[in-house]
C-alpha cells in the first residue's frame, strides 16, 4: 500500500466531493494555472502564503489544536492529542473531531496511513515554543555524536544498537514513553527531582529568556544528572540553562495538567427578537447615518479641511466639521475614512478635498450613498472610528496608516459571530459579541481605546445599522455574503428616498425630516445654519445667515422664491420680513479693493485716463468724476502716466506731494590696517 504520510499521497487517497472541499477553503488553490498533480497541489496548498491566507479562517479551538500538535513535535495519535488537550471524551472529543476534520478540510492536519496527524510545516512553524515547550528531543540531539547518544542509552540501562541513526531512535522511543520518563525521574537525586519538577513547570507556563553570559548547566545544581540520560540537553550554540524536551516536559507534568481548548463559543447573555424589531432598528439607524455622513461630507465641500504637517485631519478640524455637520466624532472618523476609501475624498497638498466621484455621490439617493460607503467600510484595513493609540494620545483621521489585517479580522469576525446566533435570538447589548469575535476569528485585533472587547468595530456596525437588537441585520447579511448587487437592494428597501421637501415654521427654522436631498440641502445650508442632524434635520435662519447668503450672490427675490418652492406654499411672515430687512441694509456700504487712488480737479482729463486704450492694463475705474481707483501699485502708475505724456505727482499717506529725490550711491569706507613694520 502506498504511504500516506506525504499531503500528496492523502489528496491522492481523497474522493472528489472531499477534494473540491478542500480546494475550495483555499483562495489560491484553483488559481490558474491548474495543478496537474496532486503533488503539484501539495506543493502550492502547503506554500507559507497559502498557509497564512487560511490561518485568519480559523477559530480559536482550530488553533489550539493546531499549537498542541506543533507541541507533540512529532506525527502524534489523536489519543495523544485528545490526552494534551485533555479531550478524551464527551462534547471535547466531538469538538476535536470536528476540529481535525476543519484543519484537514484546509490541508493544514492530515492523518497518515498510521492514524497518526501531519501537519503542514508552514503552520509548525507559526509558534516558536508552541504551548511554551521546547524542541522535540529528536531535534535538539540534531548535534550530538554517536558516543554521546551511546553513553546515554547505556546510563539508562538501555543496550545501545549499532549505529548512530538507531541510538537516536531507542533514546526518542524511550522518552516518548512517560511511565519510562517517570521512573528514571523516580530514581534521580532529590536535587535533580526538583530542578526537573521547577523546569518543567516554567517551561510550559511561561517562556525563558537566556542572555549573554547565563550560567551554563554544569554550573546548575542537580543538572549534570539529567543530562547524562538526555532529561536535558545542552545547546552548543547558545548560552543558557541545559534545554528540556518537550517529550519530558509532557511527561512531567502528568495528566493533571492540559492544553487550553474551547471547542464551544463562549455563551452571550441573549432575548428574544423579532425579524421586524432588527429591520426597524437597522433602517433608523443606517437613515440617520446616510444624513449625517451627507452633513459631513458637505461640510467638507464648503471648506475643505486643512491636514496636519504629520499628515492626516486634527482634533481641531474634526471638531469643526462634527459642528458644521451636527455629527460625533466616530460619525465625522468614519465617514471621512470610508468616504476616502471609496475615492471621494482625497489628498491635495495641504488640505483634503472632495473628488469628482463626490458630485456624482451627492446626488444619488441615500441608499445608493449608504451602500458605497458600507462596502468601503467592509473591506476596509483599519478601524475608523478609533480616536486614540495604546498611549492614549488623540490620533489624526486618514494619516494613512499602514494596512491592519487585525483590523478587518475583527470586522469580519463580528459579522460571522453575529450571523451563529440563534434565529429569533439577539444579544442583551453589542458588547456581548466581543467574547464570540475573539472566539471566531482569533487574529483579529480590538482597539487600544476599547473598554469591552471589540467595542469600537460593534459601535461602527450599530451606527451603519449593520448591527440591529443584537443580531445581524439584513445590511448585515449582505455585507457577510459579500455581494454588493444584494447589498445595494437591501439598502433601498431598507432607507426612504430623499426628502425634497421642508417644513418651514414661523420661528424660523426649517424640518427635515429624513435625510435631504442634495438640493435642499445645499439651499439650506446657504441661508440657514443647521442645528441638528440624524432622522430629522433643523435649520435656524437669522440674520447673519441670510446675508451670508446675500453675500454669496443670492437675491432677496431668489431666495423667498426657492425658499417657497420647497416649503410648499408662501413663506411665513416672520422669515419673509427677515429676508427684506437683511436685503435693505445689505450693500449700503461697498468696499472696493484698491492700490491706489488718482485724484485731480479736472474730471475730463479723469475720464480720458480711464478711457485711454494704453492705460487699460492699470484697470483703472472711476469711483466720481473726480476719482479714480486702480489695483495696480502707485509706481508702475506714475511710469505708464509719464511714459502717456502726462505729468503726475505723488502723494503720501497724508495728502502731501511726494518729494522724489534722486539717491546717490555710496560705499563703504575701505577698512585700515595698522601697519606691520
Amino acid at each position: 500500500m502506498k504511504s500516506r504520510s506525504t499531503l500528496a499521497a492523502w489528496l491522492a487517497g481523497l474522493d472528489a466531493p472531499r477534494l473540491a472541499r478542500v480546494l475550495a477553503t483555499r483562495e489560491d488553490a484553483a488559481a490558474p494555472p491548474e495543478p496537474r498533480t496532486t503533488g503539484e497541489l501539495a506543493d502550492r496548498l502547503q506554500r507559507p502564503g497559502s498557509v497564512a491566507l487560511a490561518l485568519p479562517r480559523l477559530t480559536l479551538p482550530h488553533l489550539q489544536v493546531a499549537e498542541a500538535l506543533a507541541a507533540l513535535g512529532r506525527p502524534a495519535s489523536r489519543d495523544d492529542l485528545a490526552k494534551l488537550l485533555g479531550a478524551a471524551d464527551g462534547e471535547a472529543s466531538r469538538g476535536l473531531d470536528s476540529t481535525l476534520e476543519t484543519l484537514a478540510d484546509h490541508a493544514l492536519v492530515w492523518p497518515d496511513d498510521t492514524g497518526a496527524l501531519r501537519m503542514a510545516s508552514p503552520l509548525r512553524q507559526v509558534w516558536e515554543a508552541p504551548l511554551g515547550l521546547d524542541s522535540p528531543l529528536e531535534e535538539l540531539l540534531a548535534g550530538a555524536t554517536s558516543d554521546e547518544l551511546r553513553a546515554m542509552l547505556v546510563t539508562l540501562g538501555i543496550e545501545p544498537p549499532s549505529t548512530r541513526q538507531q541510538r537516536l531512535a531507542a533514546l526518542v522511543e524511550h522518552h516518548g514513553d512517560p511511565g519510562a520518563v517517570a521512573e528514571v525521574v523516580e530514581r534521580a537525586p532529590a536535587i535533580t527531582q526538583k530542578l526537573l519538577a521547577r523546569r518543567a513547570d516554567s517551561t510550559a507556563g511561561q517562556r525563558q529568556f537566556i542572555m549573554f553570559g547565563s550560567p551554563g548547566p554544569d554550573l546548575e545544581p542537580g543538572a549534570r544528572w539529567a543530562v547524562d540520560r538526555g532529561l536535558l540537553v545542552v545547546d552548543r550554540h547558545r548560552y543558557g540553562p541545559a534545554r528540556m524536551p518537550v517529550e519530558v516536559a509532557l511527561a512531567l507534568l502528568g495528566s493533571g495538567r492540559h492544553a487550553p481548548f474551547d471547542p464551544l463559543p463562549p455563551s452571550a447573555q441573549l432575548v428574544s427578537i423579532t425579524s421586524a424589531e432588527v429591520e426597524r432598528e437597522a433602517a433608523a439607524a443606517a437613515t440617520a447615518f446616510a444624513a449625517q455622513a451627507a452633513s459631513v461630507l458637505s461640510a467638507c465641500s464648503a471648506s475643505p479641511p486643512a491636514r496636519l504637517k504629520s499628515g492626516g485631519i486634527g482634533a481641531r478640524e474634526l471638531a469643526r466639521i462634527g459642528k458644521a455637520a451636527q455629527a460625533d466624532d466616530a460619525v465625522v472618523r468614519l465617514t471621512l475614512e470610508t468616504a476616502c476609501a471609496a475615492g471621494l475624498l482625497g489628498r491635495d497638498h495641504d488640505r483634503v478635498a472632495l473628488t469628482a466621484a463626490y458630485d456624482a455621490w451627492a446626488e444619488q439617493e441615500p441608499a445608493e450613498q449608504l451602500a458605497v460607503l458600507l462596502q468601503a467600510w467592509h473591506d476596509l484595513a483599519l478601524t475608523p472610528s478609533q480616536a486614540r493609540d495604546e498611549d492614549n494620545r488623540a490620533l489624526p483621521a486618514l494619516m494613512g496608516a499602514p494596512p491592519c489585517g487585525g483590523c478587518l479580522q475583527a470586522r469580519h469576525g463580528l459579522l460571522h459571530a453575529a450571523a451563529q446566533l440563534p434565529a429569533g435570538r439577539g444579544a442583551t447589548t453589542g458588547s456581548d459579541l466581543g467574547p464570540l469575535v475573539a472566539w471566531y476569528r482569533p487574529f483579529a485585533d480590538s482597539s487600544a481605546q476599547d473598554r469591552t472587547p471589540f467595542a469600537a468595530v460593534i459601535r461602527e456596525a450599530e451606527l451603519f445599522g449593520v448591527l440591529g437588537r443584537g443580531v445581524l441585520s439584513p445590511l448585515g447579511i449582505a455585507l457577510l455574503e459579500d455581494a454588493p448587487a444584494g447589498l445595494a437592494t437591501t439598502c433601498l428597501r431598507l432607507l426612504p428616498t430623499a426628502t425634497r421637501t421642508a417644513r418651514i415654521g414661523a420661528d424660523l427654522t426649517a424640518v427635515v425630516t429624513g435625510t435631504p436631498s442634495a438640493p435642499l440641502a445645499a439651499l439650506l445650508d446657504s441661508v440657514a445654519d443647521r442645528e441638528t442632524g440624524g432622522t430629522a434635520s433643523v435649520w435656524r435662519f437669522s440674520t447673519g445667515s441670510v446675508r451670508r447668503a446675500l453675500d454669496a450672490g443670492h437675491t432677496p427675490d431668489g431666495l423667498t422664491a426657492d425658499l417657497a418652492a420647497v416649503g410648499n406654499g408662501p413663506l411665513p411672515q416672520p422669515l419673509a420680513y427677515l429676508i427684506a430687512d437683511t436685503a435693505r441694509s445689505h450693500g449700503r456700504v461697498r468696499i472696493a479693493p484698491a492700490a491706489c487712488v488718482i485724484h485731480g480737479e479736472e474730471p475730463a482729463l479723469l475720464t480720458e485716463l480711464a478711457a485711454h486704450r494704453k492705460l487699460a492694463e492699470l484697470g483703472l475705474r472711476q469711483l466720481a468724476p473726480t476719482v479714480l481707483v486702480s489695483s495696480s501699485p502707485l509706481d508702475t502708475i506714475l511710469t505708464a502716466l509719464r511714459a502717456e505724456g502726462y505729468a503726475p505727482v505723488a502723494e503720501t499717506s497724508e495728502g502731501t506731494v511726494r518729494i522724489e529725490k534722486s539717491r546717490q550711491r555710496r560705499t563703504a569706507a575701505p577698512r585700515t590696517h595698522p601697519s606691520t613694520g
